[in-house]
């Protein structure tokens, strides 16, 4: 339990006078562990201390008793969402001394979050996660009047890129977000789509061409449940011709561009069969292979961040709306499921919730591993 507590200290405590009679490190500690156990909101994590107070005590004072839901809504309501975000920094340790690999930036709405008596839109985070560690790097909203590029260039400003390949989809592939990424040590792999026509068009009709230099390809296969899915990957080295004209406004050019990238995908199922097609632009010389590597990875973001928060945190029913509250409970969120894929990664992270709210055994096993 140290690890936890040592996560959360150094919060600067936004309450003033009697409001700061419960300890404001044990109140923090006490909502992560109950959402680590199971809780979705204040007044769950009001009930969960309460009914584990035995286990508290095992690592907390408790001077004035239990706080009470209204305590823990108007702590997250009044916290600086920076503030508990930068907990995240104290993740990056269990990464280890290797490349971080795939970085996946990605936004989500919380669509519960609205608040219709005040004109307050639903939130927007944007998250950067590693793809093979599974684990949440780092959040920013998006705030009043701007956008989820702004944000993502915000929060690409407050990660250590070196090394790592910034994978997003197409909203972001501009020349100032590839500028923040490569800046910050790091390259980038850009989905390109018709936000941008003239690069689109141009790299469309290249591909088309017979006689087009594909330096690469590759292929994958993946099978079940009655679906197959077959991905042919080819990669160009050869990218001056893309830009030729820096004058051309529909057209600037991406700074550091190596590699353009296409995939043609063929699903069958159903008796049916599908086909698409998606193109990248990279920073980075790809091989074919770790092209098909990168774009797959680029979706753990999905099954391994959204599916799991939406799922096992029911998180799109999170009704949290005044001030900071929605996202500071979705960094509170995102903390816990951190904890979770690092301890017993072989049960899901469902099983895991359920088993630590009913056994205080099985609880210290999760809230162990963070020692």
């Amino acid at each position: 339990m140290v690890s936890i507590i040592t996560i959360l200290r150094g919060i600067t405590d936004p309450r003033t006078g009697n409001a700061t009679r419960h300890d404001l490190l044990e109140v923090l500690t006490m909502a992560l562990v109950a959402s680590i156990c199971g809780c979705e909101s204040c007044v769950e994590f009001a009930d969960f201390a309460e009914d584990r107070e035995e286990l508290f005590r095992e690592f907390l004072v408790l001077e004035n008793g239990l706080p009470s839901h209204d305590t823990f809504s108007r702590l997250f309501r009044l916290l600086d969402p920076a503030a508990l975000s930068s907990c995240f920094s104290h993740f990056l340790d269990r990464l280890g001394e290797d490349a971080p690999g795939v970085i996946a930036i990605d936004g989500k709405t919380l669509r519960r979050s609205f608040d219709r008596a005040a004109g307050k839109s639903p939130l927007h985070v944007v998250t950067a996660f590693a793809a093979e560690a599974q684990l949440v790097l780092g959040q920013t909203a998006v705030a009043e009047g701007e956008n989820e590029i702004v944000a993502a260039r915000a929060l690409l400003g407050l990660i250590d890129l070196k090394g790592a390949l910034v994978t997003a989809d197409a909203i972001h592939c501009n020349a100032a977000t590839a500028r923040t990424v490569l800046e910050r040590g790091g390259d980038w792999l850009f989905a390109l789509k018709a936000n941008r026509p003239a690069t689109l068009r141009d790299v469309v009709d290249w591909f088309a061409d017979p006689a087009a230099a594909i330096a690469d390809t590759h292929q994958t296969t993946d099978a079940d449940h009655g679906r197959v899915e077959i991905r042919r990957h080819a990669v160009v080295h050869d990218v001056a011709w893309l830009f030729p004209d820096d004058r051309d406004p529909d057209r600037p050019p991406m700074p550091g561009l190596s590699t353009i990238g296409r995939v043609e995908a063929r699903v069958e199922r159903d008796g049916r069969t599908t086909t698409s097609v998606r193109w990248y632009l990279s920073s980075t010389k790809l091989s074919a292979e770790a092209f098909a590597k990168a774009v797959r990875r680029h979706w753990a973001i999905e099954n391994g961040l959204h599916w799991v928060l939406d799922m096992a945190f029911d998180e799109d029913r999170a009704r949290n709306r005044k001030d900071h509250g929605a996202e500071n409970l979705a960094t509170l969120r995102k903390l816990a499921l951190n904890v979770l894929k690092l301890a017993r990664p072989e049960i899901s992270i469902r099983r895991k919730r359920k088993r630590s709210g009913w056994s205080d055994a099985f609880a210290r096993t999760i809230l162990g591993q963070m020692r």
